[in-house]
């Protein structure tokens, strides 16, 4: 299936087609091992796959009653978030064209975990997956900071959460936030 073929063509066909579906929350060079577990749910439960991009750059200033979001930037350069969803929906096309799924492709913007569940609501979800962070100091004071999106989603929303595992795991005798 192509990248173009596994896209909708219009919002109402989306919104049926994403209904009940298994969301994966993506970002540029995500180890596929992410979008091979949520495919793999997706068909076990046989549903559609929604591959999802949260520009983080941009954030919602309201919401149409027609659902259409309008968002403004934090940073001037757009085409950020823009080049981010290429570059997922290119990810995902080479994983799930032989995997024979149906599937598609949305950029959301604002913070990750309340764009995620929103989403999730809209299409009543049967199941979310993300991937852990990477392991490392930058990574660790981002997370203390904002706090881990799989988390988050875990705490606000009534839908199972599939936290897929990233990198190796943290040893049992070692802090896994260090001082």
């Amino acid at each position: 299936m192509t990248d173009e073929a596994s896209e909708v063509a219009n919002e109402g066909d989306a919104a049926s087609a994403a209904r009940g579906a298994v969301i994966v929350g993506l970002v540029p060079g995500e180890p596929v091992r992410v979008l091979k577990e949520a495919a793999r749910y997706a068909k076990l439960l046989g549903a559609h796959l929604l591959v999802v991009n949260v520009d983080v750059t941009r954030f919602v200033t309201y919401e149409d009653p027609d659902g259409y979001v309008h968002s403004a930037p934090i940073d001037i350069n757009v085409a950020g978030g823009e080049a981010d969803l290429a570059v997922v929906k290119s990810e995902a096309a080479a994983v799930l064209d032989a995997v024979g799924l149906a599937w598609s492709a949305k950029q959301l913007v604002g913070d990750p975990a309340l764009a995620i569940k929103h989403l999730a609501d809209d299409v009543d979800a049967r199941l979310i997956v993300v991937g852990t962070r990477r392991r490392g100091i930058g990574e660790s004071i981002r997370e203390f900071f904002t706090g881990s999106v799989a988390a988050r989603l875990a705490h606000r929303q009534h839908r199972p959460v599939l936290v897929v595992p990233l990198g190796e795991p943290v040893p049992d005798d070692e802090e896994i936030w260090p001082a």
